[in-house]
């Protein structure tokens, strides 16, 4: 029989520090040989990269501690290792060198020279070249500024030595790809103030005999197509997700220009390129391809035009397809599912786990999102999941409505899915409501929807996230008087902005946020040289749009901030700098605006270590309960000052 306990209060079987066990995830999977192999994210050591095989018969670890594959590649990293002629090579984070691991001995030797400063020259995005040589992205560090950087793409021996430059189109570029009979290179390249996923342009140059690359032409893509990947299906044609007609689809590209859209679709095939590497297609032969449709496995087929769900009761994977034994291997997850390595056989639709994940609590501690689509005053849709309240050893009072987190993702130009999340189930299993929206310039609804955000940051996203907390108080299904908003990196940009524009909210949690936008850009020095002209199309060019950016600083703001807020912040975060929360705190100070302020040594962009995920979520759960009144039992509360 369940008891009556006031929300929030409820004892759940999920710890934080079972969220933390729950963040072994795999990434950058392939197949090699026939055998699966992936890295391996584990915050038990420190954040460390894994990588790891599957035989068929056990899985193997390939790099042991204390190496870790990870680059710093736009500081968001690029493909960290490629298994080529039986060698295994990688980046190792501590001095982003690339190394190489013998298969007989297991001996690891370096490639590249020590740059001269830590961290001073980094590589990413790791290819195939001719016999011999690994392509990659070299990115260098020219300045003391973040935004000193150059890059350019170059040949690696594998003997070691000093890698050979072979081009530099562009100030971002994709590692070049070998076409198979060797004669061609391609790649992608995108220019300041464009993001990837604005405008994009696909490359192709001729390889000498000597290995150098001709002058580059360009075959598809431009300052409103995006190219977000591409992949040689024969000497004189390429396979490219690209999205002239307002959605990525995957396209045909000749050598000659000719380009052919293989099925013409409203379907986002593509995602946005924050990782060098990311993979969202795979072929299949015959003309059918394997995608991804907003993130769900699809076939398509040339001869029909058409798109055929597979394993839907996976509603997120990773762009990091790969074919395998007659089936689609890759990383997965669904609303019943942790995030997984799993192969679908698409004869029968078998689906098999690679990865043995730790025991999940009982169903009923476990929200089922329930996907939604809520609407602006003007029509537009907010797509969004609700992750109610669940546990099944507690009722609520009669009477009583709970607390509900307004989730909003980082980016902007990124997305929420609706699987299963431990770390939304922590807060549900302990009677507090999530709903994660997808506001106006989420990825996976078409280039329009994207574009609602254009110049638009801090006004459409705050006020999608306002609506969707509002139809649920007026739905009865919410506390007007117990709702957070919450987000880390972007995310925190919008909880903040939300704190300081709208009454929807009584507290929000802001991690590793950006909270004073001019410094946030290449002028102001405070963010690192990928995203320091982002704000160029969410805000506007300075300095003509110089007023905007004050105006939707959050950090401009203080006196109008609607409740109290907790900041947790990573000490070496490069994208969104310590410096940014550290002054919005410093600005609350004597305000009588209650705040804690929590900071992580080691960590960057993002928590990576499990004692930093533990010690975030208790703090975030024992914030709310001191802020709205309930008890959190079982946590340390913070300590909240004014």
């Amino acid at each position: 029989m369940p008891r009556t306990t006031p929300y929030g209060s409820w004892t759940s079987p999920i710890r934080a520090a079972d969220v933390a066990a729950a963040a072994v995830t795999p990434d950058w999977l392939d197949v090699v040989d026939g055998d699966v192999w992936w890295a391996e994210a584990r915050p038990a050591e420190g954040g460390r990269v894994a990588l790891v095989r599957d035989t068929g018969e056990a899985v193997e670890e390939v790099l042991p501690a204390p190496w870790n594959a990870r680059n710093r590649v736009h500081e968001y990293g690029g493909r960290p290792w490629l298994a080529v002629g039986g060698v295994v090579v990688f980046t190792h984070w501590d001095d982003q060198r690339v190394y190489a691991r013998e298969p007989a001995s297991g001996e690891v030797r370096p490639l590249t020279p020590e740059p001269a400063e830590r961290h001073g020259v980094r590589y990413g995005d790791l290819r195939p070249g001719p016999e011999g040589e690994v392509w990659a992205v070299r990115e260098a560090s020219t300045g003391p500024r973040r935004t000193d950087v150059t890059r350019d793409l170059v040949a690696i021996p594998l003997a070691g030595g000093e890698p050979r430059s072979l081009a530099a189109s562009h100030h971002f570029l994709t590692a070049p790809q070998l076409s198979p009979d060797g004669r061609h290179a391609a790649w992608l390249g995108w220019n300041h103030p464009a993001m990837p996923w604005d405008g994009t342009q696909l490359c192709v140059a001729e390889v000498g005999a000597d290995g150098t690359f001709g002058a580059h032409r360009v075959l598809a893509g431009g300052p409103d197509t995006a190219v977000c990947q591409l992949r040689w299906e024969g000497p004189r044609t390429l396979l490219a997700l690209a999205d002239p007609d307002g959605w990525w689809n995957l396209h045909r590209v000749g050598l000659d220009g000719h380009v052919t859209n293989l099925a013409p679709v409203e379907a986002e095939l593509g995602g946005a390129l924050w990782r060098l590497g990311a993979r969202w297609s795979a072929p299949l032969g015959g003309g059918r391809h394997a995608v991804l449709d907003a993130g769900r496995l699809a076939v398509l087929d040339e001869a029909t035009r058409s798109l055929t769900p597979v394993a839907p009761e996976l509603t997120a994977w990773s762009p990091s397809l790969a074919v395998s034994e007659g089936g689609v291997v890759g990383i997965a997850a669904g609303p019943r599912r942790d995030t997984a390595v799993v192969h679908v056989d698409l004869a029968d639709g078998t689906l098999t786990e690679l990865t043995a994940q730790p025991p999940l609590p009982a169903a009923g501690y476990l929200p089922t999102p329930v996907e939604r689509v809520f609407h602006t005053a003007e029509g537009e849709p907010i797509p969004a999941y609700v992750y109610p309240p669940a546990n099944p050893d507690h009722a609520a009072p009669g009477g009583e409505l709970p607390p509900y987190l307004v989730h909003a993702h980082g980016g902007p130009t990124g997305r929420s899915h609706p699987v299963l999340s431990l770390e939304f189930a922590y807060f549900t299993s302990r009677g507090i409501g999530v709903v994660a929206v997808n506001y106006g310039g989420s990825t996976g609804y078409g280039r329009r929807f994207r574009d609602r955000l254009r110049e638009q940051w801090g006004v459409v996203d705050v006020q999608d996230c306002a609506a969707v907390a509002e139809a649920l108080v007026a739905e009865g299904m919410a506390d007007p008087e117990r709702i957070a908003v919450r987000g880390g990196s972007a995310g925190g940009f919008t909880a903040a902005a939300s704190m300081t524009t709208v009454r929807t909210y009584r507290a929000a949690t802001i991690k590793y946020p950006i909270l004073d936008l001019e410094p946030w850009t290449g002028q102001g020095g405070e963010t690192h040289d990928f995203e320091s002209r982002y704000l160029d199309g969410l805000v506007g060019p300075l300095p003509d749009a110089a007023d905007r950016y004050a105006q939707r600083s959050p950090i401009n703001h203080i006196d109008t901030l609607a409740g109290p807020v907790l900041l947790l912040q990573g000490l070496e975060d490069e994208i969104c700098p310590p410096e940014q929360a550290q002054r919005f705190v410093e600005s609350l100070r004597g305000t009588g605006l209650a705040h804690a302020h929590l900071t992580f040594p080691g960590e960057q962009h993002g928590f990576r270590q499990a004692a930093t995920i533990v010690a975030a979520l208790e703090a975030e759960l024992a914030f709310y309960g001191q802020v709205f009144g309930f008890a959190a039992p079982g946590v340390p509360p913070v300590d909240l000052r004014r």
